[in-house]
């Protein structure tokens, strides 16, 4: 079935400035949201979702109420939230392979709502920005086109990517918003960032750089972040990298130069390190090719419990 906006079939193909402007309640949404100021979001509660990452969880989650994700650039962050049970999806997609990517954020959801007669999915999109390259432009398309092409139907919420997302200065351009948080329980989503991003930030951010697919990292049930185990083979010229002074780095490993965080090369930089000490992780990350596994304590923060099964 197809994507609706106040109930009527969205028309595809069309910008995201086109679409909005026919939809005005978008357009106030997106403006909304754009003028919110940034809130820095405690790890008490959060769940963060790094690039090709998905989670997705309920209000009856006892340990996770705040799904998060931000360093998007040309990247575009999708929450995906069936209103009748409050089960939501968080994920941040690149554009790697984005009708895979859509199909799982959707599959995600259906054992939360299955059983339950009323509600409707509603999805946001947020992210991107007017880059000179357009893969913003491209990933906005992409990303309209595959939720328009699900068999559910789908609400379109929020449309705040590309151009609608964009800010000019000195003639460069610049998102406006980089990262965003969902509250579980109400569905409120606001502009986010995230002082601390674990557990186990450079192993995750390792399966991303080394081209690992989008995968679920949580499991609501059991109320357990499970991270692997992963494998990859040797980065590339790594020594090489590491020896680069941070202008090529930026050059060679952004989608974005001009517009990235001011920590992005570090980030870089440290996940080239982490590849450099582990080429191929399996058994010295991931004793017995096991999972790592991770659970909220009394505090609401990470606590490793064990490798599982």
């Amino acid at each position: 079935m197809p994507l609706l906006v106040e109930g009527r079939r969205v028309r595809l193909p069309q910008s995201a400035g086109d679409l909005v402007r026919a939809h005005p309640l978008l357009e106030e949404r997106a403006r909304l949201l754009r003028g919110q100021s940034v809130q820095q979001v405690g790890p008490q509660g959060l769940l963060y979702v790094q690039q090709r990452e998905l989670a997705v969880t309920s209000p009856k989650d006892g340990s996770v109420c705040i799904l998060g994700s931000d360093d998007a650039t040309t990247c575009h962050i999708v929450v995906l939230r069936h209103t009748g049970t409050g089960a939501t999806c968080l994920t941040h997609c690149d554009g790697t392979d984005t009708e895979a990517e859509v199909h799982l954020i959707v599959s995600s959801l259906r054992p939360f709502a299955d059983h339950v007669r009323g509600g409707r999915l509603e999805v946001h999109l947020v992210g991107g920005f007017n880059d000179d390259r357009q893969l913003s432009q491209k990933l906005t398309h992409q990303l309209l086109g595959e939720f328009d092409r699900q068999e559910d139907d789908i609400h379109l919420m929020t449309l705040c990517v590309t151009e609608l997302n964009d800010r000019e200065e000195d003639e460069k351009h610049f998102p406006v918003i980089y990262g965003i948080a969902v509250n579980v329980k109400t569905g409120a989503i606001c502009r986010a960032s995230f002082p601390d991003r674990g557990p186990e930030e450079e192993l995750r951010a390792a399966r991303t750089l080394t081209g690992g697919p989008m995968i679920s990292i949580y499991n609501a049930e059991t109320e357990q972040l499970r991270i692997g185990p992963y494998s990859w083979t040797p980065f590339p010229n790594v020594d090489f990298w590491l020896q680069q002074d941070d202008k090529q780095i930026l050059e060679n490993l952004s989608t974005s130069p001009l517009a990235e965080p001011p920590h992005f090369v570090e980030h870089i930089r440290s996940t080239l390190m982490f590849l450099k000490k582990y080429p191929s992780p399996n058994n010295t990350l991931f004793p017995g090719n096991k999972p790592l596994l991770y659970k909220k304590n009394e505090d609401g923060l990470w606590k490793k419990i064990s490798s599982g099964s």
